[in-house]
């Protein structure tokens, strides 16, 4: 085995090691659809996340970076087993490259009926803006 492929190989088994360790189907992630609308105040993005609670939703900033991750919960009832199942993964990831005209530090966060919205504004320099004329 050549240098190059040991370590790639210590690197997926590494991995994979920290996503069985979190309970996490190695590689496996949900990419939740978006929709993204600007104005002239900034932008919106809306992404469908059902089964995503509160408590299980992460977003953060770094940069001009922008992550959402959440973890679908879904209760059965006591007793029962699924016998059948489409979705292979209870974990939603997606990131997004902010443009530097937006303020990452003051966006916005709602979750209503497995719809995250999000609201990230412009920076207030960059915003228009009226300007009052007198009369002299």
């Amino acid at each position: 085995m050549s240098e190059r492929q040991e370590i790639a190989t210590r690197a997926a088994n590494e991995t994979q090691s920290k996503e069985a360790a979190s309970g996490r189907t190695a590689g496996l992630a949900l990419r939740p659809p978006a929709d993204v609308f600007e104005d002239v105040n900034g932008i919106t993005l809306l992404l469908d996340m059902p089964g995503v609670s509160k408590e299980h939703l992460s977003v953060q900033t770094d940069n001009n970076t922008l992550t959402v991750e959440g973890d679908i919960q879904i209760a059965m009832q006591q007793g029962m087993d699924a016998l059948y199942a489409e979705v292979h993964s209870t974990h939603f990831r997606r990131s997004f490259t902010l443009s530097g005209e937006l303020e990452p530090d003051k966006t916005e966060a709602n979750l209503k009926d497995g719809i995250l919205t999000l609201r990230v504004p412009k920076r207030s320099e960059l915003r228009p803006r009226r300007i009052d004329v007198r009369a002299v």
